[in-house]
């Protein structure tokens, strides 16, 4: 059972559901890492769950009113954090995020640079600067501002030490940066101090430009390998750098800590990944010398009475052991894409795209007769292609002059159902679950929106069938 928002548009009819409960995510980025022989070693996230099998504890919430603490786990195994337990919890006073729980197993959790926390000067952001979406679903963000960082000493729980390879991605704003010192996430001193080159090795986003000649105005990615922000190989700039703006971004760091190292960027929402630096390592930083404490929204000479200028905004990440592929990273940020990650926190009002076949749910010929198969088409922008998902999980559209539902047909829950619409009734058949993998379920079945026989056609129907994983079966709203 997957979480992340009812988000329907049937009626009576159909097939294809969840079986009265939400699916569990097919993937997420660890279980992809996993595969690709990169494990996670650390995995945080204040949005959704890293693992498909993952139902702990996202993170912990401190109110004011009281002192009490509570911890946000996803609403489902799998799924996005349950922002409406938050909600709840936090009504009325305010909030702050004292830890981070650490997803992998290996007990990195990121604890508060401060008092009443990891040790040091920091303090723990606000738990409700920013809500967002992610599938439809609400959820926050760690929403960083100067004198707000987290830490953890991993150096005997699995992170990468000295030279051994080392990966991490996170997902970021490209609107809420400065150019302070220095918003990271990765692996850095477990004395906060600066050691040296090579004693850390962290994602840096932001907009400072140690060594001149940045493209623009950022902010743009790049490598803290501690006695300096790196774009490439040099104190030269790289060419090939670009800033990224957009609202939601992946950055992207490898480093086989001997010879090599990568950065990589790309807009959290669609699209693959720029490589924007893959080579060798700067002169001084072979080997490498990492000391394996975690860190998030500082650098790595902090919080002992220097002061963090940083600010960013943090929605998940993960450090990975080992050197992942390409082929990896481009499965992650797939899998990132296919989330949903959006500013939008009610109803989401859209085209609904067919990810795999580049099309739109569509009403064949506008139609307004009850029964009407469902289809993928070229997008158009047309009424009987914008489809709303409700509060109360039903996803309707406007055919001609008539509201309707998607409909697992008959209220089928075999393979092949017809995804059909149907006047909006409110039963469960018409009910769906976006998930933060990018896949629809049906609440009644279980089974995922499909496009039948992965057809990139015209007029190719859609249908329920066991959730796969496969492109065919994942949708964007909007």
């Amino acid at each position: 059972m997957f979480a992340t928002v009812l988000l329907v548009v049937g009626t009576v009819t159909g097939t294809g559901g969840l079986a009265g409960t939400a699916q569990a995510a097919t993937t997420g980025p660890c279980d992809l890492y996993a595969a690709g022989g990169t494990p996670c070693v650390a995995a945080h996230s204040t949005t959704r769950a890293l693992y498909a099998a993952y139902g702990g504890a996202l993170y912990q919430v401190r109110r004011a009113s009281d002192g009490r603490t509570q911890n946000i786990a996803p609403v489902a195994a799998g799924g996005v954090a349950n922002a409406a337990a938050q909600d709840a919890f936090c009504a009325g006073t305010p909030c702050v995020v004292t830890i981070v729980f650490d997803q992998s197993g290996h007990g990195n959790d990121l604890a508060y640079q401060g008092p009443g926390g990891a040790g040091g000067s920091d303090t723990p952001a606000s738990a409700t600067s920013e809500a967002l979406a992610l599938g439809g679903a609400k959820a926050y963000s760690l929403y960083i501002n100067p004198g707000n960082s987290y830490w953890h000493d991993g150096s005997s729980s699995g992170m990468p030490l000295g030279s051994a390879p080392q990966g991490a991605y996170m997902v970021t704003s490209g609107t809420h940066v400065n150019g302070g010192c220095c918003f990271d996430y990765g692996n850095s001193e477990t004395d906060r101090r600066a050691d040296g080159a090579g004693a850390m090795n962290a994602i840096y986003f932001g907009t400072s430009c140690w060594f001149g000649g940045c493209p623009g105005t950022g902010p743009w990615v790049q490598a803290d390998l501690e006695y300096g922000l790196y774009s490439g190989g040099s104190q030269s700039w790289n060419q090939n750098q670009r800033a990224f703006t957009s609202r939601y971004v992946t950055a992207m760091l490898k480093n086989n800590g001997t010879t090599r190292f990568a950065l990589k960027g790309g807009d959290a929402q669609s699209g693959g990944l720029t490589t924007l630096w893959n080579g060798a390592l700067p002169p001084g930083y072979s080997p490498m010398k990492q000391q394996g404490a975690v860190i998030l929204g500082s650098g790595g000479d902090c919080c002992n009475g220097n002061t963090n200028q940083s600010l960013g905004t943090f929605y998940e990440g993960a450090v990975v052991s080992g050197y992942p592929s390409d082929a990896t990273d481009d499965a992650v940020q797939a899998n990132i894409a296919a989330a949903g990650y959006s500013t939008g926190t009610g109803s989401t009002t859209g085209p609904l795209h067919a990810v795999g076949a580049g099309k739109c749910l569509d009403v064949p010929g506008s139609s307004t007769t009850g029964g009407t198969r469902t289809q993928t088409y070229s997008c158009s922008g047309g009424a009987n292609q914008t489809w709303t998902a409700t509060p109360s999980g039903q996803l309707t559209v406007y055919s001609g002059s008539s509201q309707l539902c998607l409909d697992a047909e008959a209220k089928g829950t075999a393979n092949g159902t017809r995804a059909i619409v149907w006047p909006c009734n409110g039963q469960p058949n018409q009910q769906w679950v976006r998930n933060a993998n990018g896949t629809v379920t049906g609440v009644q079945s279980g089974l995922c929106l499909d496009v039948s026989g992965a057809s990139t056609a015209n007029g190719a129907a859609v249908q329920l069938w066991t959730c796969s994983g496969q492109s065919n079966q994942q949708w964007k709203l909007g």
